[in-house]
């Protein structure tokens, strides 16, 4: 690089990136920045967003390795401060990488998938790991050899993995020794799986050792071409009925749609630290984990933590410098329960919730104990960032927001036309004459379902809101009787599926029930059988939920059940869920 060439940058990445190197390395370096005005309105911010799509894209070539390359230039032998990659556990083990050293990780893990897998481009791998290093590792190498990554949960039950392996036709499996053996009991009815890899310091026979292969392959790799359009990867979301629907996005929708969640909503800059809370099988996890950081070149911090602990996550916000913190609502109800005296956030500046909609009363006490305000975001597993409050914009506590750059967003009535201000209809993203980049390319063989996402010129969120007079969108609640808990996605049908299996059920409901810390929860209404109907409410209770956290996902299980004599249905004979819902939040039911 011609450090004496005056240089144009127009991409906040890049422009904060030179800006932090011209003023640690002045003195060794005549790098001039032209920096544009930076936006100060939500109106400006609109009018940045004008992402290019080219034909070809690569999320690992043209966004990771290009990272690499930038640290490659030095002034007097330094480098940006901040890693790409930074983990810790609970024992105080702490590793980093450099987008350097994360591209040698992943191009290890490329060549074994190709050689040892032998997977070719469009095939299918199922990940399930905890946080560890690994997960990354295997995500950013199905990127470059073009196979689709189906993250999955560690929660997950054997029936859900054999579920997943039939429906998705996945060809290679990556897992720890906490599930292998589940994927062993199954593996039988797979006709299409024909790899395993296991990440543990054991060998298991059947199972390709990542550690142990990964001595005798090549460090180089050669990243495959893939066009936007190409498919990327596959998420398993809950529905109102049925098993979990096949969501998938292109290498495009969210390789270059997340620029608009890590740049205006995150606001990230190659000097921040991104610490994002969530599971590593859900779409928020690759939302704030991999892309939307990555994108601005930011640091993605990873805490192992095996299971939800407020305590932890207040010691980790207080022992390093973590500069943004994303986490769901029940976490942040959970926080500020706590004294937060003893605790000094020295390098925390930004906040922001996603998942479910987030009280303001909990905005206000985190406010008044940390000084900080949390910004809260709207999206799905088939969008990036809908809405939300953005840096610079006025919060109005209980909202979502204005709309992201990214959509065209309207409530619209029953025939698909926006409705006037304060107005409560369907939360949509208008998706004609142009479909946004960032929306899901479908649902994987499942037709019927994606026409239904679709009402005139607009995609159906399967959210009801209303928008005031300033452009805020609020949330009023859910179209369909999906669950939103601790920012889980739960379908009342794999539950209610779950309770059948007992032979106490005769029938069930399951709905959502307000809950003080998670928002809501699971609750179920049961119709017991004759013969079970003497039994001790209480103990049948505490039975029914541990058969359902081993029939599926343990964060699942109804919190709450209350046995019933009958259900509400209608004339043909279909449970009124809503009536039973309505209930639960004292709300008055027209249903008949």
């Amino acid at each position: 690089m011609n450090h004496s060439k005056w240089i144009q940058v127009t991409s906040p990445s890049l422009r904060h990136y030179y800006i932090s190197l011209k003023r640690k390395f002045h003195e060794h370096s005549k790098l001039q920045v032209s920096i544009p005005k930076n936006f100060k309105k939500y109106e400006d911010l609109r009018q940045l967003y004008n992402p290019h799509v080219p034909e070809y894209f690569n999320f690992a070539r043209d966004v990771l390795d290009s990272w690499s390359e930038k640290e490659k230039v030095k002034f007097n032998g330094h480098r940006p401060l901040n890693p790409a990659l930074w983990w810790v556990n609970e024992s105080g083990e702490e590793i980093k990488w450099s987008f350097q050293e994360l591209g040698v990780q992943s191009k290890i893990v490329a060549n074994i998938l190709s050689e040892a897998c032998d997977l070719q481009i469009g095939d299918r791998v199922l990940l399930i790991l905890p946080r560890i290093p690994e997960w990354w590792f295997v995500n950013i190498a199905c990127f470059r050899t073009g196979t689709i990554l189906i993250p999955g949960t560690s929660q997950l039950t054997a029936k859900d993995i054999l579920y997943r392996l039939q429906s998705s036709k996945a060809k290679c499996i990556v897992t720890d020794v906490s599930l292998a053996s589940l994927v062993d009991a199954v593996a039988s009815e797979c006709e299409f799986l024909k790899a395993k890899l296991l990440v543990s310091d054991k060998k298991r026979l059947g199972w390709i050792n990542i550690k142990e292969v990964s001595k005798s392959v090549s460090h180089e790799h050669t990243c495959v071409a893939t066009k936007s359009s190409d498919p990327m990867t596959i998420f398993f979301t809950s529905g109102t009925t049925g098993s979990p629907k096949m969501t998938q996005h292109t290498h495009s929708s969210f390789g270059i749609g997340l620029e608009v969640n890590g740049r205006f909503w995150l606001d990230l800059t190659p000097e921040d630290v991104m610490w994002n809370t969530s599971d590593t099988g859900w779409a928020k996890s690759a939302w704030s984990s991999i892309f939307a950081p990555w994108i601005q070149g930011a640091c993605v911090f990873v805490h192992q933590m095996p299971r939800f602990d407020s305590k932890t996550i207040l010691e980790t916000l207080s022992r390093f410098n973590i500069t943004t913190f994303c986490s769901a609502p029940t976490a942040y109800r959970m926080l500020v329960q706590h004294d937060l005296n003893g605790y000094s956030f020295k390098s925390l500046k930004h906040c922001v919730s996603a998942g479910e909609p987030i009280n303001p009363e909990v905005m206000a006490c985190w406010k008044k104990k940390t000084g900080l305000d949390i910004y809260d975001g709207y999206g799905q597993t088939e969008t990036v960032l809908i809405c939300g409050t953005f840096k610079g914009m006025k919060i109005k506590p209980g909202s979502m927001g204005k709309p992201s750059p990214a959509y065209d967003v309207k409530i619209i009535d029953e025939n698909g036309k926006p409705v006037p201000c304060e107005q409560e209809g369907d939360i949509a993203i208008r998706v004609k004459p142009t479909r946004p980049i960032s929306l899901f390319s479908g649902y994987i063989d499942d037709p019927e379902r994606a026409l239904l996402c679709y009402r005139g010129d607009y995609y159906l969120t399967g959210d009801r809101g209303k928008m005031d007079k300033d452009g805020y969108i609020w949330f009023v609640g859910r179209s369909d009787d999906v669950i939103l808990s601790s920012g889980y996605r739960i379908g009342p049908f794999e539950v209610e599926n779950a309770l059948i299996e007992h032979p106490s059920v005769a029938e069930s409901a399951v709905v959502s029930s307000p809950d003080p810390v998670r928002g809501e929860v699971v609750k179920a209404y049961v119709v017991l059988t004759p013969e079970y109907k003497l039994h001790d409410p209480k103990l049948l209770t505490t039975e029914l939920q541990n058969h359902v956290k081993k029939v599926t996902a343990p964060y699942k299980y109804p919190r709450k059940i209350e046995f019933v004599d009958q259900l509400p249905k209608t004339i043909s004979g279909k449970i009124i869920r809503a009536k039973l819902r309505n209930k639960e939040w004292g709300k008055n039911s027209n249903h008949v």
